[in-house]
């Protein structure tokens, strides 16, 4: 029986990594061997907050010595060039995002992921400043309450242009907006019942959805800022908005949403009442519940899971208002996410998902400790060179995952399209990348295909990592270094036939262990890493092209 108690005791090394693989982009041995000492509640407590930026805002690399706060006002071209220096400014964005989520020592990156891929937007839609406010949003939102997020993002200057609503007018309704914020943003469709009737919601109530959503627009950023997040946000326009009852179906058993004012305080209650009235439905928390699992848990919810965990889980989100800090931390708490509320531990929930491209790009960076350009130093290299042109253009791209770019409004396929799910993560086009990942990281250049002698942005030295760092307990014995590398790397300790060829096959290329130590000691007292290079690149890459790698 699957079960949503909370798991008892400390957590230990095996729980700690997973708990930290799957809430956090920061992944290294130091913060796992802090969380095996801790209880899986005192661990979240830690984890579930949301941590200060390193930089408020992207630096602009044409502005020499730009600080976080003038980012937001960069100097603007003619406007002939404005359509080339908004896609720049977008770029620099993004790459801000990735290395935030990259040194984010808790879950609040993860947490607005999870909510990026179903309330999705891509950079094209608004100005880059409006995307900016977009990841803001997210990031406000992600551990607060859900109908809240909800409410705010119908009104986000990117959202109110990507699904059509700044298109939406009495006079000339476009339905866009609403069918999403059933389908994808909410309660979901559900099996098809009859013409036009999808379960939990008809088209009619599409319909009559669109005109309580009439009227909402674009705002300037300096025009106004939502009272309650600070960010910038549109507006409602009420010569744009049809004021006349809306009448729903019996999926919402019959409600009639009326505004109280012909002005925009009368159009947010309408939508305040819209919120409320899909949220009154069980079926809008259940779809919830399943996103948080097929995210951080396992894509598959069977009748046990359905019964056992969505719905109590649900129950829980209920009964605290839509708050989403109580129900990720009952869920990540459980037994059932540790593997633990049934007799075989290894049966299920570790090692069960595929990484995606973000998750093996930010997670190998910070377990090993790559150097990483200054962002007010070196703000080129650091957003160009190796955000967007390293990890976004040349890993993630050629991966299967244009970051930000979901394919369609529902996101990313590989977290929500039965039946291959995350496998559209690992497959014959993406596996490529994933395999030269390690030589990238290595040579410090794309490695591989078109412009393959271009500089990564970073390169990774194994000797001086293993030196400096004190991450492996004894780098002079070849039985330790191998046996802690894998043990915090893969999510199950390999058993002896696997760590022989890792040891002895790949590392010591069938050598005595001594002469692994001679070499060791010969690189501390010389400083020349010439002999012990071979052998850890070897390593290096069987480790990170290993199938255990491959998961989390």
């Amino acid at each position: 029986m699957a079960s949503l108690n909370p798991l008892q005791g400390v957590l230990g090394q095996r729980r700690a990594a997973h708990l930290l693989r799957r809430i956090s982009f920061r992944y290294s041995r130091t913060k796992v061997d802090e969380l095996a000492g801790q209880t899986a509640a005192d661990a979240l407590d830690a984890l579930l907050q949301v941590h200060p930026l390193q930089l408020d805002q992207p630096v602009y690399a044409d502005s020499p010595g730009a600080s976080p706060a003038t980012w937001i006002n960069p100097p603007q071209p003619p406007d002939a060039q404005m359509p080339a220096e908004e896609d720049i400014l977008r770029r620099y964005v993004m790459a801000w995002w990735l290395n935030e989520a990259l040194h984010d020592p808790g879950g609040a990156h993860r947490l607005s992921f999870f909510f990026h891929q179903f309330l999705a937007v891509t950079p094209d839609y608004g100005t880059s400043m409006e995307f900016y406010d977009y990841l803001m949003l997210l990031r406000w939102g992600c551990l607060g309450n859900f109908k809240q997020l909800v409410t705010k993002m119908v009104v986000d200057n990117c959202m109110l242009e990507y699904i059509d609503n700044d298109q939406n007018f009495v006079n000339n309704p476009n339905e866009n907006y609403a069918r999403e914020f059933f389908e994808l943003h909410t309660i979901g469709a559900g099996p098809t019942a009859g013409p036009g009737d999808y379960t939990n919601y008809t088209e009619e109530d599409i319909i009559q959805a669109a005109r309580v959503l009439t009227g909402f627009n674009h705002a300037d950023r300096d025009e106004y800022q939502d009272p309650d997040t600070g960010i910038p946000a549109g507006r409602g326009y009420p010569q744009s908005h049809d004021f006349q009852p809306k009448t729903f179906s019996a999926r919402f058993n019959g409600t009639v949403i009326q505004p109280p004012s012909n002005n925009e305080a009368g159009m947010f209650a309408e939508l305040n009442a819209l919120v409320d009235m899909v949220f009154s439905q069980e079926e809008t928390a259940r779809n919830f519940c399943r996103r948080l699992y097929r995210f951080f848990i396992r894509r598959p919810i069977d009748t046990e899971v359905e019964t056992d965990i969505i719905g109590p889980l649900a129950q829980t989100f209920i009964a605290n208002n839509f708050e989403i800090l109580p129900v990720v931390d009952q869920l990540l708490q459980s037994e059932h996410f540790y593997d633990a509320d049934d007799a075989d531990s290894l049966d299920e929930n570790l090692g069960a998902l595929i990484k995606s491209p973000l998750d093996l790009a930010l997670q190998t960076l910070s377990f090993f400790g790559l150097p990483i350009p200054d962002p007010m130093t070196e703000t080129q290299e650091h957003y160009e060179t190796l955000y967007d042109k390293g990890i976004m253009g040349r890993l993630m791209d050629w991966a299967g995952m244009f970051m930000f770019y979901p394919p369609d409004v529902a996101g990313y396929p590989g977290y929500y399209q039965d039946p291959d799910f995350n496998r559209q993560f690992f497959n014959s086009a993406t596996i490529v990348s994933r395999y030269k990942w390690p030589e990238m990281l290595l040579s410090g250049t794309h490695a591989w295909g078109p412009g393959a002698d271009e500089p990564l942005g970073t390169k990774f030295n194994f000797a001086a990592w293993l030196r400096d760092s004190g991450v492996i307990s004894d780098p002079a014995d070849s039985y330790v270094l191998v046996q802690e590398l894998l043990r915090y790397l893969f999510p199950e300790e390999p058993d002896s036939e696997r760590f022989d060829y890792f040891l002895t096959t790949i590392f010591l290329n069938g050598l005595p262990p001594a002469d692994w130590t001679y070499e060791w000691q010969n690189f501390i007292a010389s400083g020349d890493d010439f002999e012990v290079q071979i052998p850890l690149g070897r390593l290096f890459n069987a480790m990170l092209y290993a199938p255990e790698y491959q998961v989390g």
